[in-house]
């Protein structure tokens, strides 16, 4: 019975965060859906619009340390609810605004608000199961984010109003209507209630960032944070600049719209995908497999010059660079114990997210430069080596660590 109950509670808590990712993959799909729209309103040149899609991605920086710091304090469900709340109200004044630096305001609000969602939906999601099943659960969570991304790009290819105002009413209102679910259906995390409960019997010192940093944290902390800088730097500069970035080829609207709905098929599946393999077999294979699967795709997309070429290119990159991210996430929830799960897995978060706020500054750069579309994806591949290379070191470092536990277990 009891059984049951906890499969029961596991199964509403993904389910609940998958919904809000899929509201996050729509909020975070549409600055780059409704870029030409924005441009064109604001008479924006290539150089500001990549500061605009860079504002929301500052914003999730502060939204995205103190969001896991506060859940390890107070709480994942509250933070979470109220961190929905706040990017619903910015992204829905997107629309009401009438200068580029009041856009810039309330697009960073909108980001600090999604920020402080993630690592909460990582924790929930990680800790409503057992410690075998957490990639699993976290990768079918994190498969919202591509859904919603997905459904925003299909609406966006066959909407004939072609308004960008739309995008971001439709951002700014789902959330609100999930608000009152999460409010009466969304358990919190029993680890989290067992460690707090732990803590008011037996008074601790109080913990901080500075404990991530710690002899035995220091160097996995250390590692996990370039490898997430380089890797989110590539994944937002795909989130934000592929449609356009199509359209610098000569593909109409719609084809570029059509190319991010085959790179979010690709993601959907590789999140799922890559989230159980984590479980189920070595890690440094599954990281190797990722970042050559990422590389693969970035290639493929400088190679490719046929439509159909394209958007297989697309699929591709999709599948591994979105399906990657997924797997840094559940690698957080992996290293860090429960009262320091949320403060680690956020501020590695927010390391990543100042690489994702300078990559769609750097692709605006590139393009305005003249390099185009091909010199993009050829300035991402480096970042991506840099970060392979540093996983692989972080997976055998998180082996000889595992090892003396297991061999102490089979001893006794």
């Amino acid at each position: 019975m009891q059984g049951q109950n906890q499969s029961r509670t596991s199964l509403i808590t993904v389910f609940l965060c998958f919904v809000v990712a899929v509201i996050e993959g729509v909020d975070l799909q549409a600055a780059g859906i409704a870029a030409s729209g924005i441009k064109a309103h604001f008479a924006l040149s290539p150089e500001q619009l990549g500061v605009f899609f860079s504002a929301g991605i500052l914003g999730l920086l502060p939204g995205t340390l103190f969001g896991g710091r506060y859940a390890d304090k107070v709480g994942r469900k509250k933070v979470l609810i109220w961190s929905v709340a706040t990017f619903a109200v910015f992204t829905l004044m997107t629309v009401w605004v009438n200068s580029f630096y009041t856009l810039l305001a309330v697009r960073f609000l909108a980001g600090v608000g999604m920020g402080a969602a993630l690592p909460n939906l990582i924790t929930l999601a990680s800790e409503s199961t057992t410690p075998e099943r957490r990639g699993r659960a976290v990768g079918l969570m994190y498969c919202g984010l591509p859904v919603g991304a997905l459904l925003l790009s299909v609406w966006s290819a066959y909407d004939t109003s072609g308004s960008w105002k739309t995008i971001f009413y439709l951002g700014g209102i789902l959330p609100l209507l999930v608000i009152p679910l999460m409010v009466y259906c969304l358990p919190e995390s029993k680890e989290f209630l067992k460690t707090k409960e732990i803590a008011e019997q037996q008074p601790q010192e109080k913990t901080g960032f500075k404990d991530i940093f710690g002899r035995e944290y220091m160097l996995r902390t250390g590692l996990l944070w370039v490898s997430y800088f380089f890797t989110l730097m590539v994944v937002y500069i795909m989130l934000s600049w592929l449609p356009s970035l199509f359209m610098e080829l000569g593909f109409s609207r719609q084809q570029g719209s059509m190319a991010q709905v085959f790179f979010m098929i690709g993601a959907f599946f590789g999140t799922i995908i890559l989230g159980m393999l984590i479980d189920r077999y070595n890690k440094v294979f599954i990281i190797a497999l990722m970042y050559t699967g990422i590389l693969a795709g970035l290639i493929s997309l400088n190679a490719a010059t046929t439509l159909n070429g394209i958007y297989m290119a697309a699929a591709l990159t999709g599948t591994f660079t979105i399906g990657g991210q997924g797997v840094l996430y559940a690698y957080g929830s992996f290293i860090y114990p429960t009262h320091l799960r949320g403060t680690g897995v956020g501020a590695a978060s927010a390391i990543g997210r100042v690489g994702a706020m300078l990559g769609p500054t750097v692709a605006g750069m590139i393009i305005a430069s003249g390099a185009g579309a091909s010199g993009v994806f050829t300035a991402a591949i480096p970042g991506i080596v840099v970060s392979a290379i540093i996983m692989m070191l972080l997976s055998k470092s998180l082996q000889k660590t595992e090892q003396p536990v297991a061999t102490a277990q089979v001893t006794s």
